[in-house]
């Protein structure tokens, strides 16, 4: 056997032992504490990824009705549909076809949402007035088989320099020739 370990009893081992590891675990703790204050390294410039730069010839940039604008046409549509006690819903869509507004009338029909909104991305799809469209049925029949269409009189385009920006559809009059009247009411408070 060692002859130092002969020299001390059971209990003084496990004290200097017990000592011991409690001098490692405070030093392995702040070693890790002092790693973990210790500031990052800047990434370097290699790490980072380049943006990438494109020429003005690529690009392109493109005219939307602002959020006031259309809330504006959309009302006047609305306004100019209960002047008449109709009882109709207003949509307003951008170039893209996404809804920027829309106004449901009291009393309106359920149907007369969708309605509006499908009528005026017909509109700004074509770049026509819906009533001018549902006549093209006659010749191409299969237009109306384009996802999110509707070709039935009651929505205009707005346009800016001949371009379309957005398109307003009128939904739940007893005709499209009346939607189609407060959709360009609407049309007419946006170019005022």
């Amino acid at each position: 056997m060692n002859p130092v370990r002969k020299k001390f009893s059971r209990r003084v081992r496990v004290a200097v032992g017990g000592g011991v590891l409690a001098v490692v675990a405070v030093a392995g703790f702040g070693a890790v504490t002092a790693n973990a204050s210790a500031p990052a390294a800047p990434p370097t410039a290699a790490a980072a990824p380049a943006a990438a730069s494109v020429p003005d010839r690529a690009t392109t940039t493109s005219t939307h009705l602002t959020v006031d604008a259309a809330t504006k046409a959309a009302q006047a549509a609305l306004d100019a549909a209960e002047k008449e006690k109709q009882r109709v819903s207003v949509a307003v869509v951008d170039r893209n076809g996404n809804t920027i507004v829309t106004l449901r009338g009291d009393g309106a029909g359920p149907q007369s949402y969708e309605s509006a909104e499908r009528k005026a991305y017909t509109a700004v799809s074509w770049n026509a007035p819906t009533s001018e469209l549902a006549g093209r049925l006659q010749q191409t029949p299969t237009l109306k088989d384009i996802p999110g269409t509707l070709f039935l009189a009651g929505a205009v385009p707005v346009t800016a320099g001949n371009a379309p920006i957005a398109g307003i559809g009128v939904a739940g009059a007893p005709s499209g020739v009346l939607d189609e009247k407060f959709a360009q009411a609407g049309a007419d408070a946006v170019a005022r």
